[in-house]
């Protein structure tokens, strides 16, 4: 854990995805929740819309709170980071990998050029590892 986690706070951060213009940059009940953490899952999960999508990590969140979710899909991010890349701390970029294929809310061209220029310059080759590594784990999500 890092940040606000280590401290013993719950991490957030909101992503707005439209084609349209974005007229206010806060989510107050989002169509989708990744829970990364118990703690962020027990916080975070109550606001999603109903019909909404909660996404968990299963090594982190052992128990799925109660929700307006039509569907609580589990998948193994920090598993997935620590197999196919070695790292934990890429968990979040095979979220984007696996969110991105899950959804088809972001091309997956979309998503490599948005994680390549994010990313701290010699990290790349590794990142993009993460990303396809998420949308395989999405994609065995969604064969399942």
């Amino acid at each position: 854990s890092y940040g606000p986690e280590a401290r013993g706070g719950a991490a957030k951060s909101e992503v707005i995805i439209s084609d349209e213009d974005i007229d206010f940059p806060e989510i107050s009940n989002p169509d989708i929740l990744l829970a990364m953490t118990q703690l962020a899952a027990d916080k975070y999960a109550g606001s999603i819309k109903p019909g909404g999508t909660l996404i968990i990590d299963p090594t982190f969140v052992k128990s799925v709170p109660e929700t307006k979710a039509a569907k609580v899909i589990s998948v193994p991010l920090t598993q997935v980071a620590r197999d196919e890349v070695g790292r934990d701390m890429v968990a979040n970029i095979v979220a984007v990998g696996a969110i991105s294929v899950l959804t088809g809310l972001v091309s997956r061209e979309a998503a490599e050029k948005a994680v390549l220029n994010r990313v701290p310059k010699g990290t790349e080759e590794m990142n993009k590892k993460a990303l396809l590594a998420g949308f395989a784990a999405g994609e065995k999500v969604l064969a399942e």
